[in-house]
């Protein structure tokens, strides 16, 4: 299959297209060394971890009702919440990040994550809006009505629901529970430490 070329996109062997393959391979690794910093430099207070907390739920409700909708590489979802905005899951991402910046009351955190979005997650979602353009011609229209982040009030076309709980199950995203979960107690127990030294 050829590349499509369309306005916005990168070409092929251009050095931005070329960056896209590269941050969506080490985007999961550098999750893993950014969890180790995020715990070094975490200075949470039970205030913050409350706050904290709170915006983690509706990140992990918006995460899980898209994975239950979204079948990868077969047809174009655009059901559920990707009736509202063209990338649900990284909307539920940058919500999860907020709230865990909160909870640790780091600037230093907050400044890697910055730049963590825009060196890595804004060229690997450009990569994949590549590819939904060449892989379904009606992508064009829904990237015309639907935002990309930022969720429209009413939503795209007379989609009827779609959801999956096999689908939420198969995408493995209660995994995403599960690293919240363990991150939150690595910071209640990190504050409680403090608080009894």
């Amino acid at each position: 299959m050829s590349e499509v070329s369309q306005p916005g996109t990168q070409l092929p062997g251009t050095p931005a297209y070329n960056w896209s393959r590269i941050a969506r391979r080490i985007r999961v690794p550098l999750g893993f060394v950014f969890a180790i910093v995020f715990v070094l430099l975490a200075q949470p207070t039970r205030t913050s971890l409350i706050v904290g907390a709170l915006l983690l739920i509706p990140g992990l409700a918006l995460r899980g009702l898209a994975s239950g909708h979204v079948q990868k590489d077969k047809q174009l979802t655009v059901s559920g919440p990707y009736a509202y905005t063209r990338n649900p899951l990284y909307l539920g991402s940058l919500m999860l990040a907020a709230g865990f910046a909160i909870a640790a009351r780091s600037w230093w955190i907050v400044g890697i994550m910055l730049l963590m979005f825009a060196v890595i997650y804004v060229p690997v979602i450009a990569g994949e809006e590549r590819y939904l353009r060449q892989a379904f011609p009606e992508y064009d229209d829904y990237a015309r009505h639907v935002p990309r982040f930022l969720p429209r009030f009413t939503p795209y076309g007379a989609q009827p629901s779609a959801y999956s709980s096999a689908r939420y199950w198969k995408h493995r995203e209660y995994q995403a529970s599960l690293g919240c979960a363990v991150v939150l107690a690595i910071l209640i127990l990190k504050l409680f430490i403090k608080l009894v030294w």
